[in-house]
């Protein structure tokens, strides 16, 4: 096994953040492949910075280590000062742990979860002196895997991914390692097309190049189908039925210079029933699985004693829904073991399930700050998209905050919603404006920070078949609100760029034919487009054009029910008519309570597990609430929306 770092060692001084190339942090493995053994290489497509805290990287990185026909290391994207020093001196891509070069490895293996970094994994893959494109590789060559939620509609990516996996991980690399460790012992038998075809056996796994795209007249995909009967027409996502069986990561790596997040990170629970209806995540993760609290408990006082950390943060989609939240938090930070220093962070609110007993338990130790997401500016707009909290839910979070000492509140909200109108994007606003004056009642140093998003539909969501607003349009809203923002003092605004929005929303539903415009936009120096700096929406047009790609079409159009989507031949556990119902209820503007605690909507998450519903406790909590910890008055005015219960006429079976 060979090492880069006599050639890279000298150029550090001369590049940015050095420590991003180095390795060596606690918790960091330097593994020793035994003869056979598979050796993954995990690669974040961004920076070190971004990318160290992945806890999906994490987990697998501690899993794969502990089998014995397997060794995992680390890679992340090295910025354009050291690529160009990796392309002047012929340095590979390399591994930060023992830094191996790239090509070594028998599997490069992607986590995507945004598509503004799709240049960023081909810019890797080449780094590595691995063809680009898959048809161009040899036995010999790595493969090249990707994961993580933007795999959901690999379809862009699929010139350049040998296999995708659907779904969570922890299981399905052990089985992949099997087979890529059989087929080595074998000689390589069958080249690469061998591998392949054993890979597509395994349940999660899709192989791009086993299926053939067919197009029709008007533009929209006829057809996705296998070229081999072996191969699978549908392929299911993978899911881990118990949470508590996989307590994971053991060893967070601490990392020796600044990152995000820099913070213990321990996951509570997995999945979301809430239903908002713009929310890949929540629809993609069912059905909702709950670590036991006192294994919370005991990673998080594992956790902080050998990472030395004194902030903890419990994630999840929604983690104030965790059964017993404030009895968790209130065992953290009266562990005498922390001595009153460790502050909790909950880095997803909702502020209909945030209560003063949370916000007391919190702050103990130190205020940092709260998010909120409301997401939209008014109740119709909420109804829409499914997120049920009325103004007096939010008012009455951000009162709690501020009367239990915070100073500063973040709210997330979306623009450019299905049906939105001028009064739904000023209520945004007006929502502000009132937070900021509940503020005022306890403070003078107020500062309440509004984060506006340009609406993206994702795949497998109800609002997949939406067209997307247009780059105008989405600027027009964004101007409305910073004129309106400049006139609160103690508010301030926060957007995402509309033209980025629009990339995102082209890579998200796009198909195929967009793998030659990924590729353009990367070879004329297109990569880091998720960073200001770098992002070049003229490069995209350009390229689109070049292949004869309408932006319009791809990205403002509404799709219509019977149209094959691009990703319709894979599934995420929902039923397609589920999530056309809930866009016709959306569209009707009509709520959908969270079915934790309501008659199952037959979305089809659980049917594989012969329950109605995954979750700790199938009780609500006291008072009839949705949510953990709400108050009986939250409670009625939650569940007092127009709600339809349905049934579906089809069994899971019968689908």
């Amino acid at each position: 096994m060979s090492s880069v770092w006599t050639q890279l060692e000298p150029h550090l001084a001369g590049v940015e953040r050095p420590a991003r190339y180095i390795g060596l942090e606690l918790g960091a493995r330097r593994p020793t492949a035994a003869e056979g053994a598979v050796s993954w290489l995990l690669t974040y497509p961004d920076t070190y910075e971004i990318g160290l805290p992945n806890q999906g990287l994490q987990i697998l990185y501690e899993i794969l280590n502990e089998r014995d026909d397997a060794v995992a290391e680390r890679t992340y994207a090295p910025w354009s000062d050291l690529e160009a020093v990796m392309r002047r001196e012929g340095i590979p891509l390399f591994s930060v742990d023992t830094h191996r070069p790239a090509h070594e490895f028998d599997v490069l293996a992607f986590n995507l979860s945004a598509e503004l970094t799709y240049t960023n994994l081909l810019n890797c893959v080449d780094l590595a002196g691995v063809p680009v494109r898959a048809a161009d590789r040899r036995p010999e060559h790595p493969l090249v895997v990707a994961g993580g939620h933007c795999t959901y509609n690999p379809e862009p990516l699929a010139d350049f991914l040998d296999a995708v996996v659907l779904g969570d991980g922890e299981e399905v690399v052990a089985e992949i390692t099997e087979v890529v460790r059989d087929w080595k012992a074998s000689g390589r038998a069958g080249g690469r097309d061998g591998v392949l075809r054993a890979l597509a056996q395994v349940p999660g796994v899709y192989v791009p190049s086993l299926y053939e795209v067919a197009y029709g007249d008007d533009g929209t995909i006829a057809a996705v189908t296998p070229r081999h009967p072996d191969v699978p027409e549908r392929v299911e996502k993978r899911t881990i039925a118990d949470l508590a069986e996989w307590p994971y990561p053991r060893r967070q790596l601490v990392p020796l210079t600044e990152v995000v997040h820099d913070r213990l990170n321990v996951e509570v629970f997995r999945g979301c029933t809430r239903g908002c209806r713009f929310c890949q995540a929540g629809m993609i993760t069912r059905p909702v699985r709950e670590r036991p609290a006192e294994q919370v408990r005991t990673m998080v006082s594992e956790g902080l004693r050998r990472t030395g950390y004194d902030e903890v943060a419990l994630t999840s989609l929604s983690t104030a829904d965790f059964s017993g939240i404030e009895e968790v938090v209130e065992g953290i930070v009266d562990d005498p073991a922390a001595c009153g220093q460790v502050s909790v962070s909950l880095p997803s609110l909702r502020v209909d399930a945030f209560t003063v007993g949370i916000a007391t338990q919190i702050q103990k130790a130190r205020r940092t700050g709260l998010t909120f997401a409301p997401e939209a500016g008014t109740w119709r707009m909420r109804q829409v998209i499914n997120k049920l909290i009325r103004e007096d839910d939010l008012y009455g979070a951000v009162e709690a905050a501020f009367a239990s000492g915070w100073r500063r509140v973040k709210l997330y909200f979306l623009t450019g919603l299905p049906s939105e109108t001028d009064e739904d994007t000023l209520g945004i606003l007006e929502l502000a404006r009132n937070c900021v004056e509940l503020g005022r009642r306890h403070t003078r140093n107020v500062s309440v920070k509004a984060s506006v998003g340009g609406f993206v539909p994702k795949p497998f969501t109800p609002f997949q078949w939406f067209g997307q607003n247009t780059l105008e349009e989405l600027e027009r809203k964004i101007g409305l609100l910073r004129d309106g923002a400049r006139k609160v003092k103690g508010l301030q605004l926060t957007w995402h760029d509309p033209k980025a929005s629009l990339v995102e929303g082209l890579l998200s539903r796009g198909d195929r034919r967009l793998g030659p415009v990924i590729e353009q936009v990367w070879r004329e120096g297109g990569t880091f487009q998720e960073w200001s700096e770098h992002f070049s929406l003229d490069r995209w047009l350009k390229a689109m054009a070049d292949h004869g790609l309408d932006v319009d079409w791809y990205v403002h159009r509404h799709r219509t029910e019977d149209e094959v989507l691009p990703w319709d031949h894979l599934s995420a556990g929902l039923h397609r008519d589920f999530l056309w119902q809930d866009w016709q209820d959306a569209l009707a503007e009509v709520g959908l309570p969270d079915c934790r605690w309501t008659p199952c909507y037959d979305c089809g998450a659980c049917t594989g597990y012969g329950i109605e519903h995954v979750v700790a406790s199938t009780t609500p909590p006291a008072g009839g609430s949705q949510g953990t910890g709400q108050d009986l008055s939250t409670a009625d005015r939650v569940t007092s929306v127009p709600v339809v219960l349905r049934t579906s006429s089809l069994t899971g079976a019968d689908r």
